[in-house]
């Protein structure tokens, strides 16, 4: 057995621990195991070390370090520079359990050895919480995507194009979130990374069965995942929920906040936000229902829009929260429900007449139709504002997609802001004080599924805008409300485009 054991800016060989144990101490900047190098990254008050056990090629990583969190790091790196496609895999576990919970071994792609370079990590802490951190610009705040999934024990990093996400698991490792564009640009580190998130301490984690690779070119077509996730408003830091192959769209957050609905395959399904399996609703006859659905304001019932019927185009139906036989409300199609008023009685719906998409509303009772909007151009996405008064909608009639709203009434339209970029779903928190809205780039047509968008913030009391979340969506990612009762997250769609080979291994 031979042991290399290597700190930051030294060299040494122990010749006497070789003679007598077999073992040999090094200790040197230089190469370890399959890694070319290892120094402090940031400033740390305690010089980091890497100890490898070549026969069973077990790297035990020693970090001080302040964090690895907000606009700079600092932590022990193992490290070798690549470019390209890579893939790096490993068993990742504490040598002691004391400490601060929030120490973390991590596996990580870093653009330069600087604090606050931009990267990304599969970050293992001592709690069990294990997310994908990075930091997309370099100096900025570092944001994660926290997983459903507690002290796994194998963790994988890839990087596939531009694109980064984390797989976990046990004996094998599946996709577990991410699909996030991160740029590293021409060669970068990659490697293993342990910090203490106490200044004052050094920590040791292990890493065995450790994995890096450079994938081959994928021959076959991408299998596609879809990840309920949330994201909090004032830490913008995201948690994966619920996560399966295949589309699923559009989560609603139940009034009661214990549950999510989202649509999959013409059905909708409803499961527990602290996770589990999903169940479908039955909602007899009305088997292709669309993404464009809602909760009522008493939590009784849901407002669905629904394409098995007649022509097969969409028409919006109210059916008993717990599902049952729908109710149809709209004579005309197609319709497509995105309001219920907060006193419960009107619903504001898409519907197209005469080849012009309009917004319009109805009652909840059944009734006769009132046409809101006239603008030629696409209308859509009405939502009602909390105290009633306003419908929020985006509109094209400027020439592209941007936010406006009107009187309930349908009067006093007005454009919110103007931007160059083309905005979709503005949805009002149930506090009145935030719209979140869906952003595609100046050239993005339409409300495609899977593109690069952000899920923008805006305060309503002061109209300025930030970005909460960047993510692959579009399509699906928040077509409806979804905001969380105490108006402190939101609920929306990512996804990711998976290798066919890599959605499932070891």
């Amino acid at each position: 057995m031979a042991t290399i054991r290597t700190y930051s800016g030294i060299v040494l060989i122990g010749l006497c621990a070789f003679l007598s144990h077999g073992l040999i101490h090094a200790q040197t900047a230089g190469a370890v195991g399959v890694f070319k190098g290892h120094n402090d990254v940031g400033t740390v008050l305690h010089p980091g070390a890497v100890e490898y056990e070549a026969r069973k090629k077990i790297y035990t990583i020693s970090g001080s370090g302040e964090n690895m969190w907000s606009t700079a790091d600092a932590f022990q790196f193992v490290w070798k520079k690549m470019s390209g496609d890579v893939s790096l895999t490993a068993d990742i576990s504490f040598l002691r359990r004391t400490g601060n919970e929030h120490k973390k071994g991590v596996l990580m792609l870093r653009q330069s050895l600087d604090g606050d370079s931009v990267y990304a990590d599969v970050a293992l802490h001592a709690s069990g919480l294990t997310s994908l951190q990075f930091r997309d610009e370099k100096g900025a705040v570092t944001r994660e995507v926290q997983s459903n999934l507690s002290a796994p024990k194998r963790l994988r990093i890839v990087k596939r194009g531009d694109y980064v996400y984390m797989a976990l698991g046990s004996e094998t490792v599946q996709p577990a979130g991410g699909w996030l564009r991160i740029p590293l640009q021409g060669s970068f580190y990659v490697g293993l990374g342990v910090c203490s998130h106490d200044k004052n301490v050094v920590e040791q984690a292990v890493f065995s069965n450790v994995e890096l690779m450079q994938p081959m070119a994928s021959s076959g077509e991408p299998v596609l995942y879809s990840t309920l996730e949330t994201v909090d408003v004032d830490s913008a830091d995201r948690r994966v929920a619920y996560l399966d192959r295949g589309r699923f769209e559009a989560p609603n957050w139940t009034r009661d906040g214990k549950e999510f609905l989202f649509n999959r395959d013409g059905h909708l399904e409803h499961i527990p936000v602290g996770g589990g399996e999903p169940v479908k609703i039955d909602t007899d006859f009305a088997d292709r229902l669309n993404n464009d659905h809602g909760i009522s304001p008493d939590a009784t019932q849901l407002a669905i829009s629904d394409n098995s019927q007649g022509d097969h185009n969409s028409l919006v139906y109210i059916v008993s929260i717990g599902g049952g036989t729908p109710r149809r409300i709209t004579q005309k199609s197609p319709s497509y429900w995105h309001g219920w008023s907060p006193d419960g009685k009107t619903l504001a719906f898409v519907g197209q007449r005469n080849e012009e998409f309009d917004i319009y509303t109805i009652p909840a009772a059944g009734g006769e139709e009132a046409r809101l909007t006239t603008a030629k151009g696409l209308d859509d996405g009405p939502e009602y504002s909390p105290d009633g008064k306003y419908i929020y909608f985006n509109s094209e009639r400027t020439g592209h997609m941007q936010i406006w709203r009107m009187k309930a009434d349908g009067s006093e339209q007005e454009q919110v802001f103007s931007d160059d970029l083309n905005n979709w779903f503005p949805h009002i928190s149930p506090d009145g004080q935030w719209m979140v809205f869906l952003t595609y780039s100046a050239d993005v047509k339409g409300h495609p599924e899977n593109k690069d968008v952000m899920l923008r913030l805006m305060s309503l009391a002061d109209k300025k805008i930030t970005v909460l979340a960047r993510l692959f969506g579009g399509q699906g990612t928040i077509n409806v409300p979804s905001w969380s009762p105490d108006s402190k997250r939101l609920a929306f769609v990512s996804y990711m485009l998976i290798p066919p080979d890599a959605s499932v291994s070891k």
